[in-house]
């Protein structure tokens, strides 16, 4: 009786386990179809081959690193992998703020400076001063000959809330100050400010995730000094997030008019519009740029550019009109990968070739100053180019940057080899931050740094001490030029300001005489 029983409910209990079975094995092997399993890829098999059966021990994670990095290789210039170890410095990069003490520091004859504290920052909070010398961080020595800045950078950073013990030299007497790190704010605006009484100025050195907020509060600042003309300073800009050039775009347009677009091979085209009364729609509007202005900053100058709104002064940009988006993988890394491209309003895409691989690709800016295009406006061209027109039906060209309505050479006055040298090595700065400390009283008396490029009238003492700084056997001063002195003596003047008034200081002296700011000004007083 019970054999009868079990013959009935057999085919039941076997449809049923039949069942759990293919379920159970759909979700294991993850794919669309039952009981399949996914195979190992190429790479993966001889990862584990090698694991297996290598002849000696193999660090697998630096194998992975570079299986990836050799892949990315493959692609375009622009994609990029970060190990786990550079990962959280290149987020950093665009985050528009990091955890720290709030100090800027240079390293002069092996010894750390504080050349600058952020006023109402940790630091500051905490007491330090412009002028201290960091000996100990906790109780590590940070004075040997070897340590990098990265390093001290490392050990001087932390999480906001953590305490730091750090040993300064002051005066000759040794004191331990206790910081409480926090965050710490990077502009993106190095400096904004009224050249005259209707033309303002405003550089941007990058577009991070606070760079629209930190261009609202400038270009709001300047209005109410009375702003009719801007001057916007991309140069050497290199780009990041895009979404806040299309913002700033915004400003500059009226109604619903096309920003940019992006399209790609896995993404289908998305257009960017205005979407928002503008606060800057109606002044006139000058984009300097430069062979290092790229991305985000070329996004902003077709548009203005596509549109007619502004003028583009300077010299042919970077060239780059490719999207990435980061992807975080498992152990920490990332990939920043293409996954489209950008067109501007009218369908230009501002992307250099790279067929020939990213070491040529990368080279053809150096290639601009040998060929004569740096120099020479009428080298100054996209070698097979495509040539749009702008709705006034002015030219514009696609495939290689965004060239400037009105060229600007660089400048190739240059300095003697020593001077050079102290310019890149910072005993150039080490020199003026040494002025700075004996003067700091004379130089904080000024009001602005306004006040300062009207009345300092320091510049023959200054000099007479800058010629005996250097080394009497590297280099004789009177050999130079009146307009190397002249404009040795400014750059001089400029460090000056920056230690005081900061990039905002150091940019108002240098703009004086800046030749693609003077072009700037003659351009918005037509």
């Amino acid at each position: 009786m019970a054999n009868k029983k079990l013959q009935v409910w057999l085919p039941l209990i076997f449809s049923v386990v039949m069942i759990v079975g293919m379920f159970l094995g759909y979700g294991i092997g993850g794919n669309s179809g039952f009981f399949k399993t996914e195979k190992p890829n190429s790479v993966q098999q001889a990862l584990d081959v090698i694991k297996r059966y290598y002849v000696d021990d193999i660090n697998a994670d630096s194998l992975q690193m570079g299986a990836i990095e050799e892949m990315m290789g493959e692609l375009d210039p622009h994609s990029v992998y970060f190990p786990p170890v550079e990962l959280k410095a290149a987020n950093e990069d665009l985050a528009g703020n990091f955890e720290g003490i709030g100090v800027e520091f240079n390293v002069f004859s092996d010894t750390v400076n504080i050349v600058y504290v952020i006023p109402n920052g940790p630091s500051d909070k905490a007491g330090l001063l412009i002028g201290d010398k960091i000996l100990k961080v906790n109780d590590t020595s940070i004075t040997a000959k070897d340590i990098s800045t990265d390093r001290i950078k490392e050990l001087i950073r932390g999480e906001g809330g953590s305490e730091v013990v750090l040993g300064i030299l002051r005066n000759g007497q040794s004191k331990a100050i206790t910081v409480i790190r926090g965050t710490i704010p990077v502009p993106s605006v190095d400096a904004f400010f009224m050249i005259d009484r209707s033309a303002g100025y405003i550089k941007l050195n990058k577009f991070t995730k606070t760079s629209y907020e930190e261009f609202m509060q400038a270009l709001e600042s300047l209005q109410k000094q009375g702003l009719q003309q801007l001057i916007f300073d991309l140069r050497g800009n290199g780009g990041g997030f895009m979404d806040e050039a299309i913002n700033m775009a915004d400003e500059f347009l009226d109604q619903d008019k096309l920003i940019v677009y992006t399209e790609g091979a896995n993404n289908p085209k998305r257009e960017y519009r205005c979407k928002r009364p503008g606060l800057f729609e109606k002044g006139k509007l000058v984009l300097l740029v430069d062979e290092f202005s790229a991305s985000a900053s070329e996004v902003l100058a077709g548009a203005i550019q596509d549109w007619d709104r502004g003028t583009i002064i300077g010299r042919r940009t970077f060239g780059k009109g490719l999207v990435q988006e980061q992807f975080e993988l498992k152990d920490g890394s990332a990939i920043r990968l293409t996954i489209a491209r950008y067109y501007t309003p009218i369908g230009r895409s501002i992307q250099r070739p790279y067929d020939h691989g990213k070491k040529d690709y990368m080279d053809e800016i150096w290639q601009r100053y040998s060929n004569g295009e740096a120099l020479y406006a009428d080298s100054n061209k996209i070698n097979n180019g495509k040539e749009y027109k702008t709705n006034s039906g002015k030219k514009v060209y696609g495939g290689g940057g965004i060239m400037p309505d009105v060229f600007v050479p660089i400048d190739t006055s240059g300095y003697p080899p020593v001077v050079s040298r102290m310019l890149l090595d910072g005993s150039f700065n080490n020199f003026v931050y040494r002025y700075y400390l004996q003067h700091k009283v004379q130089i904080d008396a000024f009001s602005s740094a306004a006040d300062y490029i009207q009345r300092f009238n320091h510049m023959d003492d200054m000099w007479d001490q800058f010629v005996n700084f250097i080394p009497k056997d590297s280099a004789n001063l009177s050999t130079l030029s009146a307009e190397q002195k002249d404009s040795l003596q400014r750059r001089l003047e400029a460090y000056l300001a920056r230690f005081r008034w900061r990039n905002t200081g150091f940019y108002q002296v240098l703009n004086n005489e800046d030749p693609a700011v003077k072009k700037a000004l003659e351009e918005l007083r037509k």
